[in-house]
């Protein structure tokens, strides 16, 4: 019998942040041309090492005064979240949800960008590989560690990354993971592997993510390369194994995060899923499992940052501090349902939402957490390719 999700489940899951990256970027650039992947005539350069980074302004030491204006995506921030930092801290916030997908934010403010223009927000909410071409092109300030003292909350990983070393100018805000969704009433058996997504009995019934990242990432594990290294050769040999499930039939479509319904009404049985989506869907149908395969797989991450057009410095290094605390920031975890960037989350969402603290979806184990790796920012030369490799199984 088919599963009735609940519609505000729906509409959470529908309205969050599912634009990320490549399958989006190549829409994009097929909608804007050339001066998409080029970028503006302002100069921005291709690849994925930064430019000279600005200089934020000298911090006297005095406490943020003003308005902070914040830009994020829309379903990303808790009831009452807003409110309770403007009482903590005496600022006023005009917080905006219309951060709605990555490349359209870019196309929208890259004009006003590269002649340092006021772009009507002192933080926003990139996904981290926009972040990083922001930071390439010497758009973004540096925070201050002196004002982000929870900084130190950050989980280890995270502050490693290549993508910013050390964390220099993006502050993690939701994580997830890309794994494998399946009802376990219809398989009749737990999934742990990439091959048991190509069980004849799932034939016609699989659906794969059409994002080429968040798609290619766990089939490049499962043949041994990296995406933390990416190669086209390696692209291309996770595109030959979809293209011949493709055409055996296995795959039923390639979807953005409209495989809730198609999960819930059984028209398909396993789906290459974002974990956070699992979360949700699981409180109307409790036969849904989600695992990372034994092989690994991606997570995505999504960040804030602080444009070199900010009106407020300060006020925005305050509201990411505020966020880096553990008991402020377990009530955003609690409405997101997404993996905390920050470690040791247990102790403060066990006080305010016991059965997530337990929840391996949201709380993973090292051991998950050690599995899963970052797509390192590309090149334009490589988001082409690497999309219009995918682009040619998917038909996006």
């Amino acid at each position: 019998m088919a599963q009735q999700i609940d519609p505000n489940v729906l509409a959470r899951l529908n309205s969050r942040r599912r634009f990320i990256g490549g399958g989006a970027a190549a829409a994009a650039a097929l909608i804007l041309g050339p001066s998409f992947l080029a970028a503006c005539s302002s100069g921005e350069k291709s690849g994925s090492g930064p430019s000279a980074a600005p200089s934020a302004p000298e911090d006297d030491g005095s406490p943020a005064t003003g308005k902070l204006r914040v830009s994020n995506w829309p379903l990303y921030m808790a009831d009452g979240f807003v409110a309770a930092f403007q009482t903590a801290t005496g600022l006023s916030v005009d917080y905006k949800e219309n951060f709605n997908d990555n490349e359209e934010w870019f196309a929208k403010n890259k004009e006003p960008l590269s002649r340092k223009q006021d772009i009507g927000a002192d933080l926003v909410v990139p996904t981290q590989f926009l972040a990083a071409r922001l930071n390439a092109l010497g758009w973004l300030n540096p925070i201050s560690d002196s004002r982000w003292t929870n900084k130190k909350n950050l989980r280890p990983d995270l502050l490693n990354s290549k993508a910013d070393e050390g964390r220099k100018v993006t502050a993690p805000y939701m994580s997830g993971m890309v794994g494998i969704a399946y009802n376990r009433a219809a398989t009749g058996r737990d999934l742990t592997k990439v091959d048991d997504m190509w069980d004849p009995q799932f034939k016609g019934k699989v659906s794969l993510l059409s994002d080429t990242q968040d798609g290619l990432g766990m089939f490049m594990l499962a043949q041994g390369n990296s995406p933390e290294n990416p190669t086209l050769e390696n692209v291309q040999k996770a595109v030959d194994v979809i293209r011949d499930q493709k055409d055996k039939g296995q795959i039923r479509r390639f979807t953005g995060n409209d495989y809730a319904d198609d999960l819930a009404a059984g028209n398909i049985v396993v789906a290459q899923a974002w974990s956070g989506d699992v979360v949700q869907l699981q409180k109307d149908n409790p036969d849904l499992k989600f695992v990372v395969p034994e092989s690994g797989s991606t997570l995505f991450l999504d960040t804030m940052v602080i444009p070199y057009t900010t009106q407020n410095q300060k006020a925005a290094e305050e509201w990411i501090n505020y966020v880096y605390d553990r008991a402020n920031y377990a009530k955003l975890v609690a409405f997101t349902r997404f993996v905390p960037v920050l470690s040791d989350m247990a102790d403060e969402l066990n006080k305010i939402a016991p059965d997530l603290a337990g929840n391996p979806l949201i709380n993973p184990s090292q051991a998950t957490l050690d599995q899963l790796k970052s797509w390192p920012p590309l090149t334009d030369q490589q988001t082409q390719e690497f999309n219009k490799a995918y682009a040619a199984v998917t038909g996006s």
